[in-house]
């Protein structure tokens, strides 16, 4: 079995959503002194490859916290996006193109190629997005969640599809993904599992691919 790491480091001078202010990684404890070393870490919920539940955008919805374990693994595909130019929009045909395995997946997650800008400043780019008949797909599926190689569901100044996906359906939205140009066209086993903090709007996520 091979085994994919999907997830981007978290470090001090990462890339963050405009505004967020990047992690802060302070050393507490060091061995020489204190026998043991430990790190304070100081960082926003969406930081790095993280997942949104739908009480990051809509009051009183559900929280990552109150998702059983069971909603961060299951069969994934991805919908390889990275011929598609800046400012383009995925639709239903290139979902097409892989048939039945569309509806056979627990998750979908699209890949743009972005992962490889990851660090510069064309990460915050025009990147491309999934229409509305995708997304109206998405909602109306048996989806446990999306994912997306760029820093957002949305254009970077929008947010009208966070808030149409999550307030019509308990479901997860993983971005800043990388890797997915490794995985292939077929279905594999994807794990995301965030870190579990009560009344969570968000937070980091390990991501991995397993492929037989």
């Amino acid at each position: 079995m091979k085994v994919i790491d999907l997830t981007h480091t978290i470090k001090e001078n990462m890339p963050v959503y405009p505004g967020t202010e990047p992690p802060s990684l302070v050393q507490a404890n060091t061995i020489e002194k204190d026998l043991f070393k430990e790190t304070k870490l100081s960082m926003y919920s969406h930081t790095g490859t993280h997942i949104d539940p739908p009480a990051h955008i809509i009051e009183g919805a559900m929280t990552l916290d109150e998702f059983p374990a069971s909603q961060f693994t299951g069969k994934a595909l991805v919908i390889d996006c990275s011929d598609m130019p800046d400012g383009s929009f995925v639709g239903m045909d290139r979902l097409e193109r892989y048939g039945s395995r569309v509806d056979e997946a627990e998750f979908l997650l699209f890949r743009f190629g972005y992962d490889d800008k990851w660090g510069t400043e064309a990460y915050y780019g025009n990147f491309p997005c999934i229409d509305y008949e995708v997304l109206d797909h998405i909602i109306k599926g048996n989806y446990k969640g999306i994912g997306f190689d760029v820093i957002s569901l949305d254009p970077i100044d929008k947010l009208d599809r966070h808030i149409k996906l999550l307030s019509q359906k308990n479901i997860i939205n993983i971005e800043n993904l990388a890797n997915l140009g490794l995985c292939g066209g077929e279905l594999f086993d994807f794990v995301c599992l965030p870190l579990k903090w009560e009344n969570a709007d968000g937070a980091p996520a390990r991501a991995i691919a397993m492929i037989e």
